[in-house]
């Protein structure tokens, strides 16, 4: 969340913030409220201090009976004042929290301002769209030939939009989240298998809605829990309340986790196969900066991600998020798109992002470190994908597909397979 003294200090550029991300919040009533809120606790402050004045009063009265009755009666007067203003305090307390979460963080003066992701800018572009001397098939069909995907079982068992991954697909989602891990691991990451649920106030300290029809987030009923769709949750959860040393900024951490979304009103073309699931295994970064560090972390962890695909052989460009593509916590991101041949004839698909969210989450998550003039800051926060494993199948299938129907193995992730190419399946196998 942004600083409320900020918003007010800021009002008119906060309000064209909201604009060029299309979102809904009044910032105008929040600043009526921080002023309320601000009003009503010196007022209490007024009141409890009139109250011990009054009870010291009371000691030195104790031999006037007359003296002493009226500051009884004063005194019961500023019990009903206290209780009536403690009770407005809360009112305006909560008011002032839910319409301060609607506001988002303020954009990178850089970020294109748009309205959705046709209106993000490319700013790299590593390797060209794959070519073919045949016509290229999509992952769905690949993957079902080959006997290493199969949709249809799961939709039987669990509904639409979940898979099993099977035989050697199996194995290659594995050696997918070992070959991220392992090169994360070199840079100085500490390694996470977090937990697949949350509490619901970790959810909206890091940004989530996990409410109402609009809400990506499954909810477990009655526990005040939700699974996560992402690590970055956990892995911003992990140090909720602390204080960290500032010697030992930046942190890097790294989560291997499940990611459960309910993906509401996501159909069609653009949402086929793997590419957008109710639950899919990822890799995820995180990191803990001092906020000069933050811009220079964000190009950090953006890198990693181009040196995974890069080194996987896997033409990529990356793009600078819009204005109104952006979540309602970054500052800044960065989105790796990956050619995907047999989407919609071949069109890049996003597979990795990252995000600079500045102190809009460690404010919700209560997050600092303590500086060098003896006062606690918050920190800044990021996170950015390593591999969303669904996606990275999509783009490994149908990028080194070849004529046969099978499939080669990117040369870097052979080792960890211990097979270089994927084959059709035997009949009756």
């Amino acid at each position: 969340m942004l600083d409320y003294k900020f918003i007010k200090d800021n009002l008119a550029a906060v309000k064209k913030n909201i604009a060029d991300r299309s979102m809904k919040a009044d910032a105008d009533l929040v600043v009526e409220l921080y002023e309320r809120r601000n009003a009503t606790l010196r007022a209490l402050e007024d009141e409890r201090k009139k109250r011990n004045d009054n009870a010291a009063a009371m000691k030195a009265a104790a031999k006037d009976p007359a003296q002493r009755q009226r500051l009884i009666d004063e005194g019961k007067a500023l019990k009903e004042r206290i209780a009536a203003l403690e009770a407005e305090a809360a009112e305006v307390e909560a008011r002032l929290d839910e319409e301060g979460r609607k506001i988002p963080n303020m954009a990178h003066p850089a970020a294109p301002i748009g309205k959705e992701d046709k209106d993000n800018l490319e700013v790299k572009r590593v390797g060209e769209p794959t070519k073919f001397d045949f016509t290229p098939k999509d992952h769905v069909e690949l993957g079902q030939a080959l006997d290493i995907i199969d949709f249809d079982a799961a939709t039987r068992v669990s509904g639409t939009k979940f898979y099993y991954l099977k035989n050697e697909g199996v194995i290659l989602e594995l050696a997918l989240v070992r070959y991220a891990l392992d090169l994360l691991m070199k840079k100085g990451f500490t390694l996470f298998t977090t937990p697949d649920i949350a509490k619901t106030e970790i959810l909206e300290g890091i940004g989530f809605n996990p409410r109402g029809a609009e809400s990506n987030v499954y909810t477990v009923e009655g526990e005040g829990t939700c699974l996560i769709g992402t690590a970055e949750i956990t892995l911003g959860g992990y140090y909720s309340g602390a204080i960290l040393d500032k010697n030992e900024l930046p942190l890097r951490l790294a989560g291997l986790s499940h990611c459960f979304r309910r993906e509401a009103g996501a159909a069609g073309q653009f949402s086929k196969g793997l590419y957008r699931v109710h639950q899919f295994t990822k890799v995820e970064m995180f990191a803990y900066t001092r906020p000069e560090d933050s811009d220079r972390m964000h190009e950090e962890l953006r890198a990693i991600e181009e040196e995974i695909f890069s080194g996987l052989g896997i033409p990529f460009r990356v793009v600078d998020t819009c204005t109104g593509d952006l979540g309602a916590p970054a500052y800044r991101k960065w989105d790796l798109e990956a050619w995907m041949p047999g989407r919609n004839g071949g069109e890049w698909g996003e597979v990795t992002s990252t995000s600079n969210c500045t102190d809009y989450q460690a404010r919700r998550l209560n997050v600092k470190y303590r500086d060098e003039d003896g006062k606690n800051k918050y920190v800044h926060m990021l996170n950015g994908t390593a591999l969303a494993c669904s996606r990275g199948i999509i783009a490994i299938l149908e990028n080194f597909q070849r004529a046969d129907g099978s499939v080669a193995i990117p040369p870097a992730l052979a080792p960890y397979c211990g097979f270089s190419e994927i084959r059709r399946a035997k009949a009756g196998g």
